[in-house]
Formats: structure tokens, C-alpha cells, sequence
């Protein structure tokens, strides 16, 4: 469940570029599920809602 999430995130964050402009073949995108966490708070870890929300992100690169 994770994964796809985590792909339509990212797939989301690359339409959003291509709408304001920047060409397809510019952009690569992939979800990485619960695999690039930026703490510990994988499923069955008690943690706050924010923490669990710092892993809900798409981050991009840009590259000249």
C-alpha cells in the first residue's frame, strides 16, 4: 500500500512541474514506500502524527 502511495506522490510532484513548465524529459520520478524513512516511524512504530506526516514528502532535484 505504501508503495503506490508513495508513487502517486511522486507522480503528483512531476505533473505539477510539467504544468508550470518544465519539459517531461527533464523530470524522473519514483516513491520509495517506507524504504527512505527520515525517522523511524515505519508502520507499528508509535510515533505522533508529525513525525509520521515528516515521511509524507516528495523531494526533488534540480539539475542545470
Amino acid at each position: 500500500y505504501n508503495m503506490k502511495l508513495s508513487a502517486n506522490r511522486a507522480k503528483a510532484t512531476a505533473d505539477y512541474l510539467i504544468a508550470a513548465g518544465i519539459p517531461s524529459n527533464r523530470i524522473s520520478y519514483e516513491g520509495y514506500g517506507e524504504t527512505e524513512l527520515t525517522n523511524g516511524c515505519s508502520n507499528g512504530v508509535p510515533c505522533s502524527k508529525e513525525n509520521h506526516q515528516l515521511n509524507r514528502r516528495s523531494e526533488f532535484i534540480v539539475v542545470e
